[in-house]
């Protein structure tokens, strides 16, 4: 059985060396040098039959109606948060992981370059000076000389078989991928960015919120302290006021300190050092933008990991073709020539040789498999980056899906919590003038203060929320990136917008 599947399989690959084979082999060999043929299969961009017309989780805060056309080269202006607009202006320089991806799509670049110099005669010069002493066997005497060598040679390789052509097809497909790559490194720095800064806003309300919770609960400690004093109030009232400071004073503490981790990650991201770099306190979050969201069939082509998929697919898809060029003999076309002289004037008295001629590559009649192997290899290679694609392609989607439901459901969640913060404020309110006048202990007042401090925080953790959502699906619909710019260089200020 197994040497009946082995069979097979060599036969399924023999077939895809010669397409349409077997039929009148030496006059198919005969037309493919006379025209010159490209043994890559065809390759079609791959398509989804599949796209749906809109986004389900589309909502109030996420409008469905296509925008792609839309501007958003610098996509973070939808925040209108000028100190945001600056940040992200210095990441462009700063970052040294955006230097990085600069740098590996400098070295693709360079490989393009290098695959193309295949199709040009390659030229060597080579010269040498010796010298040599020649004894005579009947005297025994001797005498030296020098010999001058002067010369070059000069190869070519035509691409009957594609090969070369293929090598540079893979190579700039690999670099547009690359450059798909640098854009996809760029837009998650730049949604990373402004994530850290939304978070350290949102710390930046939480400890405001605190400070004035602290400045509250000590008025009621003094308060109880006071009502202690004069017999109105026991020890027991004046515990749980303490207690109740020194939590929140604690807390504020650990925000503050969350706070400074979170510049120090804005620091670096914008390549400074922590210790120079430092944000201003703002003790108001930013309201939540609408975000413009784009037609389902533009995604795929708007994503650079998408386009980065289908490119490593095209590069696949010809390496098969070099793969299939090892099966046919490659011609050289080779020339050489110069000068040889004992007397050290290589041109007035030198003698002159040359040779002309084409020289055929030795073509392995027995390799083990081995050149069978490299072709299933790449056609198992282009498979799995197949794969790739589509699994990238169900990740866009899936993503943008997932932020659509948040900023949609967090939007319905924050309105349900400002009713929460006004009730608990009311609550509060409510309990500390009942205190007061002795109509309760002062357990009531600790648990409406705990209730109102709670509601707060939960009122910035959603807003906080939203921001990094509405960030996320900018990032998961490929924010500034534009189809079709990235085989095009980057400028020298790196943008691929």
């Amino acid at each position: 059985m197994a040497p009946e599947r082995r069979r097979l399989s060599r036969a399924r690959v023999t077939g895809a060396i010669f397409p349409g084979r077997v039929q009148g082999g030496p006059l198919l060999l005969t037309l493919t040098l006379l025209a010159g043929c490209d043994l890559a299969p065809h390759y079609q961009p791959p398509s989804s039959p599949t796209l749906p017309t809109t986004f389900k989780e589309t909502g109030p805060w996420t409008p469905a109606h296509p925008s792609d056309a839309s501007a958003r080269q610098d996509w973070w202006t939808i925040m209108a948060d000028t100190r945001l607009n600056d940040l992200e202006a210095r990441i462009e320089l700063g970052s040294p992981q955006l230097a990085a991806a600069v740098a590996r799509y400098d070295q693709a670049r360079a490989l393009v370059r290098r695959a193309r110099a295949e199709f040009f005669p390659q030229i060597d010069a080579s010269s040498s000076a010796e010298r040599e002493r020649a004894v005579l066997p009947q005297t025994g005497n001797y005498f030296d000389y020098r010999t001058y060598r002067a010369g070059g040679t000069v190869s070519w390789e035509p691409d009957i078989w594609g090969r070369i052509r293929n090598l540079v097809a893979a190579a700039r497909s690999e670099a547009q991928a690359s450059a798909d790559d640098l854009a996809g490194m760029r837009l998650s720095l730049e949604a990373e960015l402004a994530e850290d800064y939304f978070q350290l806003r949102g710390l930046d309300a939480r400890i405001d919120v605190l400070r004035r919770t602290v400045s509250a609960y000590q008025a009621a400690l003094n308060l109880t302290t006071t009502r202690f004093s004069g017999g109105a109030a026991s020890e027991l009232d004046v515990g749980r006021a303490r207690t109740q400071l020194a939590s929140v004073q604690s807390e504020l503490d650990q925000q503050v300190a969350n706070r400074a981790l979170t510049e120090h990650a804005i620091a670096v991201l914008i390549g400074e050092e922590p210790s120079l770099f430092s944000l201003p306190p703002v003790s108001t979050l930013d309201p939540v933008p609408v975000i413009p969201t784009t037609a389902p069939s533009a995604l795929l082509q708007r994503r650079p990991d998408v386009a980065a998929a289908e490119r490593h697919m095209a590069a696949a898809n010809a390496r098969i073709g070099i793969a299939r060029a090892a099966f046919f003999p490659a011609i050289t076309l080779g020339a050489s020539g110069g000068s040889a002289t004992t007397t050290g004037m290589l041109i007035s008295s030198g003698t002159g040789v040359w040779a002309l001629g084409p020289a055929l590559a030795t073509l392995a009649v027995f390799d083990g498999g081995r050149r069978f192997a490299d072709l299933a290899a790449m056609h198992a290679a282009y498979a799995e980056m197949a794969a790739n694609y589509r699994q990238t392609s169900l990740t866009a989607f899936r993503e943008v899906e997932d932020q659509l439901a948040l900023l949609n459901h967090l939007a319905d969640a924050s309105a349900r919590q400002e009713e929460a913060v006004t009730a608990a404020a009311r609550t509060n309110q409510l309990a500390t003038i009942q205190y007061r006048e002795g109509a309760v202990d002062y357990l009531q007042v600790v648990i409406a203060q705990t209730a109102e401090l709670q509601a707060r925080e939960g009122m910035i953790a959603i807003v906080t929320r939203r921001l990094v959502a509405g960030i996320d699906l900018v990032r998961a619909m490929g924010g500034g990136w534009r189809a079709g710019q990235a085989a095009s260089p980057p400028s020298p200020t790196l943008r691929l917008r």
